[in-house]
């Protein structure tokens, strides 16, 4: 009788640890199937991006060396030449705008009768408004300072951290501000890399300065970026 109970529990671990076997190579296989579905879509967005990426690059040839943006918000559109002596700066505000990098993007940083600043991958989450003006594409420009591009109104300029962190004065790779007053910003002259200015849509810059913003200077009511896109017409310089 002893042995046949024990012959019954034999059989009973036996089976037991074939489930567990089969068990175990069923979640293996399942894992990897995961891994491999999740590598396709990887690849996938990878092969996209690139294709991207080069289409970015072949509009990017054929532009005059000062092309005009079109930077559309939801309070209007300001048109923005940039400049030709500031070619890091130039080229990286292109290549961020044609690839939709800036869509969705708010003006998160605004003071009216100073500037209005925007370019903040951060900001298309709300949940993390405490690093709004922190965020960025994970790298900088090296400074380019131009004494003829100055704080005038309209100037379009990186933002950057400051001196202390950043003693090369190097820019921010997506953050970017417009003057709205000359005076207030002629400090900033030779510390802050001024690549273009606007050439139409002033009228928006006030508007968007005059919004009522809280304590940290961000709108209550979000200030977007819809997209920048390249002007449809030529560049003031070309008609």
């Amino acid at each position: 009788m002893k042995n046949i109970i024990l012959k019954s529990l034999c059989c009973i671990a036996v089976g037991a640890m074939a489930l567990g076997c089969n068990g175990g190579k069923k979640a293996e296989q399942k894992k990897a199937e995961q891994e491999a579905i999740e590598k396709a879509r990887l690849d996938s967005i990878k092969a996209a991006d690139e294709k991207k990426q080069k289409a970015v690059a072949e509009i990017m040839a054929t532009l005059p060396e000062e092309p005009v943006f079109d930077i559309v918000t939801n309070m209007g559109t300001i048109k923005v030449k940039l400049y030709s002596k500031t070619p890091k700066h130039r080229e990286n505000f292109e290549r961020l705008a044609l690839s939709g990098y800036y869509n969705g993007l708010l003006f998160h940083r605004v003071i009216n009768g100073f500037m209005i600043q925007g370019g903040d991958p951060n900001t298309k989450d709300a949940k993390l408004v405490d690093k709004y003006g922190q965020g960025g594409p994970g790298y900088t420009i090296p400074a380019e300072f131009v004494p003829e591009y100055t704080h005038k109104k309209g100037a379009l300029a990186a933002a950057r951290r400051g001196d202390a962190a950043n003693p090369n004065k190097e820019s921010s790779g997506s953050q970017f501000y417009i003057v709205q007053d000359a005076d207030k910003c002629a400090q900033l002259d030779g510390g802050y890399t001024v690549f273009g200015e606007v050439v139409e849509g002033l009228d928006v810059v006030d508007k968007i300065a005059s919004v009522k913003t809280n304590q940290r200077d961000l709108p209550e009511s979000p200030v977007k970026i819809t997209t920048i896109k390249l002007d449809d017409r030529k560049t003031p310089s070309e008609k």
